[in-house]
């Protein structure tokens, strides 16, 4: 869980198929040794491809909280600059919680992967 760093890149592959990059970043507060509160920050790629990315499309949008469940893939690439074999770590979606802040009570629009999603929050 934790929220969209930029507005989803949405695109189709050559094939039609969709698909949708994004950015969370993702924190974690402790206390540290002497007891003093402390926040790590992590950065993560996700992909999501077919219902899911254009879900992601039309409700993510930066700054949103966002939880999702997926695999981890390797991509991997040469660097153009040095020739040198480069790689990351990105999270496959494979399930998509949207959580909102509406001005009511709150609401959470579930999706899965291979299962249609509906277009109204729940």
């Amino acid at each position: 869980m934790g929220f969209a760093t930029r507005d989803p890149d949405f695109l189709h592959t050559t094939h039609g198929t969709p698909l949708c990059n994004l950015g969370m970043a993702i924190n974690r507060k402790y206390k540290d040794d002497s007891g003093q509160e402390k926040q790590d920050t992590a950065f993560v790629d996700v992909t999501v491809w077919g219902r899911l990315a254009e879900i992601a499309n039309e409700y993510v949008h930066k700054a949103d909280p966002v939880f999702i469940q997926g695999r981890l893939k390797t991509d991997m690439w040469d660097d153009k600059q040095t020739g040198k074999q480069r790689s990351k770590l990105v999270v496959v979606a494979e399930n998509l919680q949207l959580l909102t802040k509406p001005q009511g009570p709150p609401s959470l629009l579930r999706c899965r992967a291979r299962a249609p999603c509906p277009a109204t929050r729940i």
